[in-house]
């Protein structure tokens, strides 16, 4: 088949695709030199909307409306941009092969891709219960959700099982995101997973305990501390029941599995150094290869911050580090250099009116303040992390976005502490004084 050649391609079609993109045209790519190569069938667009928007039942988010970069503020990416700047958009096409010492790319159906400078952005796959080998896993009507194609699958579902029952399998972002649009779209929803409280990676019991009760408030039953360990089907393939480990049984007519993903580095095994689960890159996003790069969920990248290497899956991260690897790309052509990567994690989520931002690292003892009553008209409470006599880190429900800059300042700028009573006492405003 025939073989294209670019000076630059970005591999994977995601956010950080869409990003990087965007900077290249600002740093002046001049027609023909750039492809994105993406295994989905439309341009890049804000993969956060797939769990909440897109799947309301009212006025819900649709394409074009939500594609790169209208989720931080900037103008849409429509297809005539592209064409416009001379990018070319290669979709619904998967690469199966790349030779990073031949500088080579192959696709499913046998293209062949040549590249001077590579960008990894392949991003993460979801991880599927038919991974473990889970009985009945593979039941029509057991969802997971990580493109647009799963989303349209879901909605198809929400009108054929109408008013049904739904068990939600995790208590993560898609979990809590999914149970909560599972329940505006009036279904009966039960959520089960194994820990002993909601998004245990970074809530402490305390701020899981708010969420948990608002759920149950809304009339989400919680059912903690069991995995789902089989499935039944009606006669047409379709889930009927979940069996827990613990013996219980639940009736359901869709089911959403959200345990999490995996980085999509397969391609470039034994290509390029790795670590922590991620491809190593150096501050400017380049790996170990010359001319390579990697961005977003796949890079293991100086946390400058907390001077350690890690690896972080966040829409925010996809968005800075895919700009930071093109300036980077950029300069080192010019003999320039820029700024080494310094970030700042951050996650957020929003669900039923409820709305939280999370800044730094979430270390060392804490501290929980404000109104934290599921039953109030409007709750905002928060909660900081303090480690060797500083702030780390900073939670806050439904902060404004005054007070949102305030926790991410306090978060960046670490001040001391010296008595956890006090700071308690003082809550927000000890943020907002900073």
């Amino acid at each position: 088949m025939a073989e294209k050649s670019f000076k630059y391609v970005i591999v994977g079609g995601g956010v950080s695709a869409g990003y990087a993109a965007r900077e290249f045209a600002k740093q002046g790519v001049k027609p023909g030199e750039l492809a994105i190569i993406s295994k989905e069938a439309v341009a890049p667009y804000e993969r956060p909307a797939l769990s909440k928007a897109y799947l309301f039942p009212e006025s819900p988010a649709r394409l074009p409306g939500f594609h790169v970069c209208v989720g931080s503020g900037g103008e849409r990416l429509l297809l005539e941009w592209y064409k416009e700047k001379g990018i070319e958009l290669i979709l619904s096409t998967e690469i199966v092969k790349a030779d990073l010492a031949a500088k080579t790319l192959i696709s499913a159906a046998g293209e062949t891709f040549k590249y001077e400078i590579l960008v990894i952005a392949t991003g993460s796959s979801v991880i599927r219960l038919t991974d473990f080998g889970v009985q009945g896993a593979d039941a029509k009507n057991i969802f997971y959700l990580r493109e647009i194609d799963d989303a349209d699958k879901l909605i198809e579902a929400f009108k054929a099982k109408k008013n049904g029952k739904a068990v939600i399998v995790g208590g993560g972002y898609i979990g809590l995101e999914l149970g909560a649009v599972l329940k505006i779209n009036n279904f009966d929803v039960s959520m089960v997973y194994p820990e002993p409280w909601c998004m245990p990676r970074l809530f402490t019991a305390g701020i899981a305990a708010f969420y948990e009760a608002y759920y149950e408030n809304k009339g989400i039953k919680i059912i903690k501390g069991t995995v789902a360990t089989g499935f039944t089907a009606d006669s047409n393939g379709e889930v009927k029941e979940v069996k827990l480990k613990d013996g219980r049984v639940l009736e359901a007519d869709i089911v959403v599995v959200g345990v999490g993903g995996r980085p999509l580095t397969t391609l470039f095994k034994g290509q390029v150094e790795e670590e922590k689960g991620g491809i190593k890159t150096d501050s400017f996003f380049k790996t170990s290869v010359p001319g390579v790069y990697a961005v977003g969920d796949v890079a293991t990248f100086p946390l400058k911050l907390y001077n350690e290497l890690r690896r972080v899956e966040h829409v925010d991260h996809a968005r800075k580090s895919a700009e930071q690897a093109v300036k980077a790309i950029k300069a080192s052509e010019e003999g320039k250099t820029v700024e080494e990567y310094d970030y700042l994690p951050y996650f957020y989520s929003r669900s039923f009116d409820l709305s939280w931002q999370f800044y730094g690292d979430n270390v060392g003892d804490t501290v929980l303040f404000g109104d934290n009553d599921p039953a109030s008209a409007k709750p905002k409470f928060g909660s900081y992390w303090i480690k060797d006599g500083k702030i780390f880190g900073a939670f806050l429900e439904g902060g404004t976005p005054e007070e949102n800059k305030a926790i991410a300042k306090v978060a960046r700028v670490q001040p001391p502490v010296e008595n956890l009573d006090l700071l308690t006492k003082d809550g927000l405003s000890f943020a907002c004084k900073i």
